[in-house]
């Protein structure tokens, strides 16, 4: 990696950061609430948000969905050929044990990241017709919960000592 490719990265995730919010705030800050000020969800993400609305939200969800589509996609697609190339490079390798620590390693990684990915995909690429406000909130609990609990246990479980002790204290 250039220290060009890194400053494009490093601008894009700053550049995204701050507009993507912006102009979803813009637009949620344009629509008329009525009803209830309770909102069903354990925090407020704009699905729940716009439950509360009864102004039009078809600008909206446009923009969620493209901005997913753009951001949340593209992202994942970025981390997916990363990894086809590094797999390609540890195929590549001549040692065997090299080879057995990468894929440890990268699999652990890709675990974690699919977890992550797959439930934001499914929460905000997922068509409104047929929403389920309980597939929502079990989806946004394992994005914002389960995943991060699960990632220190994933790159745990990768320590041979770890494994053992666990395989001692499963077996008692």
């Amino acid at each position: 990696m250039n220290i060009k490719l890194l400053n494009s990265l490093v601008i894009y995730s700053w550049m995204v950061g701050f507009l993507q919010p912006l102009i979803t705030h813009a637009l949620i800050l344009q629509q008329d609430f009525c009803g209830p000020n309770v909102i069903d969800h354990f925090f407020c993400d704009v699905a729940p948000l716009l439950e509360l609305s009864c102004s039009g939200q078809t600008l909206l969800k446009i923009e969620v969905s493209i901005v997913a589509l753009f951001v949340g996609l593209l992202q994942f697609l970025f981390i997916i050929i990363t990894y086809i190339l590094i797999f390609y490079s540890i195929f590549h390798m001549s040692s065997k044990a090299g080879k057995e620590k990468a894929f440890s390693t990268c699999s652990s990684h890709l675990c974690v990241v699919c977890t992550y990915y797959g439930t934001l995909i499914i929460l905000y690429l997922s068509p409104s017709r047929g929403y389920s406000f309980s597939l929502n909130k079990m989806l946004s609990l394992i994005n914002t919960v389960v995943t991060p609990f699960f990632n220190p246990i994933i790159y745990t479980l990768r320590n041979q000592e770890i494994r053992t002790a666990l395989k001692v204290l499963l077996c008692r």
